[in-house]
């Protein structure tokens, strides 16, 4: 099994009286992508920099390479890479000589370094360029090499998918995913654009109000996506309808229109479908419908404030 890169363990911050981050824990491991989905505020951000140590943690621990941060903080920093809200980079100068500049603050990088990192990112053929005239989805790229010009085991990256166009979004996800996958980097990832970070991440933490409400895996949250199909059924007499599935098969229906939402999967199709047609009910049409990613994470959210534990 991979070996755990960062460890997050009961870690919360508290700005005078508020409490930013509520006993946050979690862990990576080498090759893993973490996504923090959560919307604005939610104390993602505020959880990165701690991680990065520029932020002090009021209660917890945080390890990485089992390095404690801050009592080891020279070691736990030399193993991280971090891009946290938009690279700073001078617009003015071309994309190596930046990363020149940025190299000259570590130990012993050198110009084969910054060449590999540059390819790695896919900006090779474009580093005697100005910084001004590369696209927001270069920068942020430029901005990915500089965190890895001392081969960190750790990246952050706080909403690296903002302000990208679809092209943009893809080539990020794809970079990401083979970053990880061929050079065993761990990425911790913070966004609240759902269907990408579905695409992007092994694993996601679900975080609002400075508590992370769930953990899942991508494959569980595809399950918990998979089991949650309803049929939407058109009829003539909906709400007749909607009580003969309650009554009589003792399923949630819901009404909308001169349709019937109906909890139930695909292979109950046919026994409701004859029990409607039995009580008179004339069927127009019958569709599968999933919930959608955004209405799982609503769920969870909405769920945890009412203190239930599942999201279905």
């Amino acid at each position: 099994m991979s070996r755990v890169i960062l460890d997050v363990s009961n870690v919360t911050k508290v700005f005078g009286n508020r409490v930013a981050v509520n006993n946050v824990s979690f862990s990576i491991r080498e090759g893993e992508i973490f996504g923090f989905l959560g919307p604005n505020g939610a104390g993602k951000t505020t959880t990165m920099k701690m991680i990065c140590g520029l932020s002090g943690i009021t209660k917890g621990t945080i390890r990485i390479c089992n390095y404690d941060m801050p009592k080891e903080q020279e070691k736990a920093l030399a193993n991280i890479g971090a891009l946290i809200e938009n690279p700073l980079m001078y617009p003015n100068m071309t994309g190596l000589d930046n990363l020149k500049y940025y190299a000259s603050l570590y130990k012993n990088i050198k110009k084969e370094d910054i060449i590999k990192y540059a390819r790695v990112v896919g900006l090779e053929h474009r580093l005697k360029d100005k910084v001004k005239t590369y696209s927001l989805g270069m920068k942020q790229r430029l901005g990915i090499a500089q965190a890895l010009l001392h081969s960190p085991k750790l990246l952050i990256l706080d909403e690296p998918l903002s302000g990208l166009d679809p092209n943009g979004v893809k080539e990020m996800r794809d970079f990401l995913r083979i970053l990880a996958k061929n050079y065993k980097i761990a990425i911790l990832i913070s966004s609240h654009m759902l269907a990408d970070m579905e695409q992007i991440c092994d694993t996601v933490g679900i975080i609002n109000n400075g508590q992370l409400l769930e953990i899942k895996s991508i494959n569980n949250l595809k399950e918990s996506i998979g089991g949650t199909k309803r049929l939407q059924i058109k009829v003539d007499y909906p709400n007749y309808a909607g009580k003969i599935v309650v009554n009589e098969l003792r399923l949630k229906a819901e009404v909308a229109g001169n349709r019937v939402l109906v909890h139930a999967d695909q292979d109950q199709v046919g026994k409701v479908s004859q029990t409607l047609i039995k009580y008179g009910i004339n069927i127009f049409g019958i569709d599968i419908v999933s919930k959608s990613l955004e209405a799982i994470f609503l769920d969870i959210i909405n769920n945890k404030q009412k203190g239930k534990t599942s999201i279905v």
